[in-house]
């Protein structure tokens, strides 16, 4: 994707061993990037093998599911707005000429166009700002993101190769909500006028994260994740917690049991492993040894 930097330093690091607290076998924790493709892979010492010592694999969701046609159904509809409304219904006429201008300039059509329209006419707020925030990502950086090889579906790919199980943290319905119908549909039509007035500053994130991820720099992706522009369009306590905290706990209440059972090779986010209330040190205060591989 982007010119990795090397691995160096002491935040330099992706892939985490997790022992002690009575595991008779450790388990793995890699932080992954949505937007990372599966070359990266070779880029983690220690990760392949890591893989090769776990018995199963854990994602956020299973990548199985997420391709079934139900599933995908699912989540368009979850992206839709209620009752058969259009964003010209929920938006004022100057929040949707200012849409139509950003569409204009970033795929040379707006939603005057019938065939645009009928794409994503009827489509969320949150959905819009989620799929413009990938599409500029993708103009910024032609023919880098691949969906179909993407570095976090790469470990339950590899997982099913060898007839391990591959299972996931959260159901479809769950993302589905935290993403997309977490707010109302009032904050979300000001969470896409934010997003539109300011473009440049969510693509300097966005840019911070994925150099950081590329670095194995947990510490400079929660800085990214940490800038704010201190008004009403940064994420509310709420929000942030409904994105990251919440899931962090939820997921530590269950990876215990899970890797008392079984190794097990975890991949998720890694915007979920730093900070206090990260999943790394919510391993530790639990008891656990978690340490980089080096």
């Amino acid at each position: 994707l982007l010119v990795c930097a090397c691995a160096i330093g002491a935040h330099a690091q992706l892939l985490y061993r997790i022992s002690g607290n009575g595991l008779d076998k450790p388990s793995y924790i890699v932080g992954t990037h949505h937007l990372a493709s599966t070359q990266f892979v070779d880029k983690i010492v220690g990760v392949k093998e890591a893989l090769a010592a776990t018995d199963q694999v854990y994602g956020e969701l299973t990548f199985e599911t997420l391709a079934n046609p139900d599933s995908m159904a699912y989540l368009q509809r979850a992206m839709m707005l209620p009752d058969g409304k259009h964003l010209k219904d929920v938006l004022t006429e100057a929040q949707y000429q200012k849409l139509n201008a950003l569409l204009t300039k970033t795929i040379g059509a707006d939603l005057t166009n019938p065939q645009l329209e009928a794409q994503l006419g009827q489509v969320s707020p949150m959905g819009i700002v989620t799929q413009l925030t990938l599409i500029s990502y993708m103009m910024r950086h032609p023919g880098e993101f691949d969906p179909t090889n993407g570095f976090d579906q790469y470990f339950q790919t590899e997982a099913k190769k060898s007839g391990k199980p591959s299972l996931g943290l959260e159901t479809i319905a769950f993302q589905a909500q935290v993403l997309f119908n977490g707010s109302s549909l009032e904050r979300q039509v000001e969470r896409l006028e934010c997003y539109i007035d300011n473009k440049d500053f969510s693509d300097t994130m966005t840019e911070e994260m994925t150099k950081a991820f590329f670095a194995q720099d947990l510490a400079g992706i929660k800085k990214a994740m940490d800038e704010k522009l201190n008004n009403s369009c940064d994420d509310t306590p709420e929000e942030e917690a409904a994105l990251i905290s919440n899931r962090n706990a939820d997921w530590l209440k269950k990876m215990p049991a899970i890797i008392a059972a079984k190794p097990t090779f975890f991949a998720v986010g890694a915007a979920h492993l730093p900070g206090d209330k990260g999943v790394l040190d919510g391993l530790r205060k639990l008891g656990y040894t978690v340490e980089g591989v080096k």
